[in-house]
Order: structure tokens, then sequence, then C-alpha cells
């Protein structure tokens, strides 16, 4: 009986072991990190100016969050400070610093259950970072920040000099490497510019992930004209509308900053095109195509929002475009060409490719012309893409002005690419996180195992096994489709063999590879391999 207790105990303990949950790897040696997101990639809070007690999540939330965002996000500019000043006097808009400012930047609503997914900010990085080793708290944290803003308001450059001072101390003096994900990369690049002291002196590397350093014209043309939506897709009517957001971002400089760069030299330059309907001198009406560089594009903006106006609290509030947001995001334009990478830091650059990118707008049609302007704002824009990650063009990325380490273009969707594990095999080679020293992100290529078979079977005193194994390999290096499509497969082979001692019996194995090329960067790699040996 006492044998059978005993055993029951050491089962009991086995099944404990079992269930405990596991320490996480933690690797002291590692440098660390900051992330820092893009627009809309923060958590905000409504604080109540009379009771710091009373706070509520307006961004991002499912219920209520249209009422949420009109009462409590929508804003006026105010020139004298810089500052989008919230409509209610009665809120301070606030961002949450639990577990050391990832919580802000993780899953943007945490209540969210069904496609959780589409709220996730960092959640991935942060997942996959923990598994290589970083520690939140230690070697890894987050700066949030109020998105409405401008990328150079010195309240929010004065925060994360701030959070760069305590993420160096905590971490025992080491030097930081900073990710910033699409205006982000502004919002860092701004700071490098006005603080370059302050960067050198905590700042190791800085890794730029689709910054939309020239701009992103196509996305903002149409975000003037019609508003944005966060999230596509059935979850969008969960969340704020898009003529709200539309309200919301017209009184943003942030937006203001991602428009075109005028003086950057586009292989192709953005243009704003109007199917419009006007009369000759003789009243003949005519159709014809009118096409806006992003200069004269201004102008349109400005009558197509001439009427513009929101209900506030009873009251009727003009939101025309903002000629005062304009001049102060000229003005940054002019710091983010004065930036410079200090001594001793290192840049880098990953920009997103092989997605169709808004890059010119057109409105109405030759059967269907604009006849006034203000009629944009309930017209559905047609796109003219160029290369990018469907948000931000790679040309307008890569250009990003400054002397770097390395820029690698990696196939994704704008947000999706910090869910990409060839993003997380590149980052995780620049952080030294990987015993890999002969990996190099300029050549990248990604593996993927997609089958394995193996067969064993003895015959006339022999054993044979054979085996059948597929990958797929996706590089960065873009074939062309038709030279593709004709290309013949790759096959070699290889023999080895293995005389028999006293331990073991003699053996051979053949193997032949063979590569399919599939174009876009894909191969299809199939190895059959067979082996044989006599049977002991």
């Amino acid at each position: 009986m006492a044998m059978l207790l005993e055993d029951i105990v050491r089962s009991v303990e086995l099944w404990l072991n079992l269930i405990k949950k596991p320490q996480p790897y933690v690797d002291p040696s590692l440098d660390p990190v900051l992330l820092v997101p893009g627009i809309a990639g923060s958590i905000l809070k409504a604080v109540d100016k009379d009771n710091g007690d009373k706070e509520e999540r307006v961004w991002v939330r499912i219920l209520a969050a249209d009422y949420t965002c009109r009462t409590k996000l929508w804003s006026r500019f105010d020139p004298q400070t810089g500052r989008s000043v919230t409509l209610d006097p009665k809120t301070n808009i606030v961002v949450p610093d639990d577990r050391y400012g990832l919580h802000a930047i993780d899953v943007l609503d945490p209540d969210m259950i069904i496609g959780r997914d589409c709220v996730y900010y960092f959640h991935d990085m942060i997942v996959e970072m923990i598994k290589w080793g970083f520690q939140e708290g230690k070697t890894l944290f987050g700066f949030g920040y109020d998105f409405r803003q401008s990328n150079r308001l010195p309240e929010t450059l004065e925060c994360l000099a701030k959070k760069l001072e305590s993420v160096y101390k905590a971490s025992g003096g080491k030097k930081i490497n900073i990710i910033s994900h699409s205006m982000g990369g502004l919002l860092v690049k701004c700071f490098m510019s006005l603080h370059s002291d302050i960067f050198e002196k905590y700042v190791k590397n800085w890794i730029a992930i689709a910054a939309p350093f020239r701009g992103a014209p196509g996305f903002v043309t149409s975000t003037f004209l019609n508003g944005m939506s966060f999230v596509e897709g059935w979850e969008q009517n969960f969340f704020i509308s898009k003529w709200s957001m539309h309200q919301l971002l017209i009184e943003c400089p942030s937006i203001y900053e991602l428009m075109a760069c005028p003086h950057f030299h586009w292989q192709h330059v953005p243009v704003l095109e109007i199917w419009r309907e006007k009369k000759d001198n003789d009243g003949n009406s005519q159709i014809i195509l009118e096409s806006y560089p992003p200069e004269e594009s201004i102008q349109v903006f400005k009558d197509a929002l001439s009427s513009n106006t929101v209900v506030y609290d009873e009251e009727d509030l003009p939101l025309p475009f903002n000629f005062d947001i304009l001049k102060w995001a000229d003005e940054t334009q002019n710091v983010l060409s004065r930036a410079k990478v200090p001594p001793g830091v290192k840049f880098y650059n990953i920009y997103g490719i092989n997605l169709e990118t808004p890059h010119s707008v057109c409105y109405g049609s030759s059967e269907v012309p604009v006849t006034d302007l203000p009629e944009l704002r309930i017209c559905e824009p047609k796109y003219i893409s160029v290369n990018g990650d469907g948000t931000v063009p790679a040309e307008s990325a890569k250009a990003d002005g400054l002397n770097a380490e390395a820029r690698v273009g990696v196939p994704g969707e704008h947000r999706g690419i910090l869910s990409d594990h060839h993003l997380f095999r590149i980052l995780k080679h620049w952080l030294k996180a990987d015993s890999d020293p002969f990996y190099n992100p300029m050549n990248d290529y990604v593996i993927l195992p997609t089958a394995v078979e193996m067969e064993r079977h003895k015959e006339n005193g022999f054993q044979f096994t054979s085996l059948k194994e597929e990958w797929e390999i996706i590089s960065e290096e873009q074939d062309d489709h038709d030279n593709m499509v004709t290309r013949k497969p790759f096959v070699s082979s290889i023999c080895v063999s293995q005389t028999g001692d006293d331990r073991s019996s003699p053996a051979e194995a053949c193997a032949t590879v063979t590569v399919h090329p599939h174009g876009e960067g894909k191969q299809h790699v199939e190895l059959n391999a067979l082996s044989v040996s006599i049977d002991a």
C-alpha cells in the first residue's frame, strides 16, 4: 500500500512539473530595445481634469467608439503652441505607461476577443522578442504617444528624451536599440534632428520599419478628402466611422506631415486627378481630366473642404483645410531635412514591397464627372498604384536621406509586416539575438519546410530508408516572371558511403535535389534520398 501511495505522490509531482508555467528565457547580454509605433498605434485614454481617477479608453474601443471619438478625441489646432487641443475642456488625453510602455502599443483593444488580431500592433513582435531572451522592463520597452500631434511637438520630444534616459538606467547603462514603425520613424528623425546630443548619448542603433520618409501621397490625399478606416473588412463596422475619423484627422498636424514631400524627385510625381464637366464660351459642356501635382492639390483641398462643418455641443464648428497646420508641417519638413545620424549610431531601414500602393488619386470618370469640388467628400477614389506596402510607397520609405548601414525590402503589408517572420529574422540578426555569424539580411531568404515523408523496410538482409522532403525558399530578389516560367528546374545529386567495421555495417546513400523556380522570389525545393545498409 505504501508503495502505491508513493507512486501516486510521484505521479502528482510529475504532473505538477508538467503543468508548471516555464520560466521565460532571459539573455542578460542583450542591449535594450525601445519600440515606437506609428499613427493610431498607441492606446489613448481620456482623463477627467477634475477627477484624475476617472478615465476611459478612447482609442481603440468597440462599444460607443464613434460617439467617444466625437466627444473626447475631436480637437482644434492651436497655432501658438502647435498642439491639437481636445474640444472637451474637461478632458486630458494621456497614454498609459503600464508594462514599461508596452501595454499601450501591444494590443490596442485588450477587451476585444473575436477578430482580436485586427487590433494587434507590436503584439507579435513583443512575443517573439521575449522568446529571444528580451525581458520587459530590463531590455524591452515601449513609447506610446498622442498620434494626433505633430512629430516635432516639444512636449512629445521631451517625453521621448525622458524615456530614453529611463531605459538607459533600467538596463544598467546600456545604449538602446530603437525600432520604429511607420510615422514613428518621422518622430524619431525629428528627435534626432533637434536633440542629436541626447540621441547620441543613449542610442546605439535605430531600425526604421515602413517609414514614410517622403510621405504617403495616395493615403493622405484620400484621407483629407474622404477620411480613413483603421481596419478593413467586417471589423470596421465596430470602430470609428470613416466620417468621424475624417473630422478628427483634418485637425491633426501628424497627417499634414505625411503629405508628399514637394522637394523630393519622385520617379513619377504623385498627382490628384479629377474628371470635371466645364462649359466653354459657347455654353457647350466639355469633359476634361484635370491633374494637380502635390503643391497645386492644396487649392483643391481648400475648395473641397470649404463648407466642411461638424456639430459639437450643439454648435456648428467649421473644419476647413487648415493652413496654419500646413505652415507648421512645412517647418517639420525643414527639421526632417536637417537630420543626420550622429557618430557612433547605426541606422537601418526596412521597407515594405510587393503590394499595390496608392500613389496618385483620381475622382470621377468621363461618364460621371465631378461638377462641384465639395462633392469629392462623398466620391469614391480610384488609385494609381506603385510598389510598396499598401500604404507607403517603397520609393518614399527608401529615401530616408540618412547614412544607412543597410536598406532591405521585405514583402509585406504596412501594419502586417510587424508580424512577419522574415522581418523577425532580420531584426534578430541586427539585435545580435542570434548565433549565426554568416547570415546576411542584404541577400536574405527564408526557408519554409512544407512536407516530410520517410519510409523504412527490410528485404533480403538489407535495410532500405527512403526520405522525401520539400521546402519553399522565399528570397528578396524578385526575378522576372516570364523568365522564371521558361527557366528549367535545377537538378543535383550526391552520394556518400560508409565502410563497415566492428561497430557498424557498410552503408550507402544517394540523394537528388531539384529546385523549381516559381517567380516572385520563390523557389520550391525537393529532396529525394535513399540509403541502403546491411541489416545487422
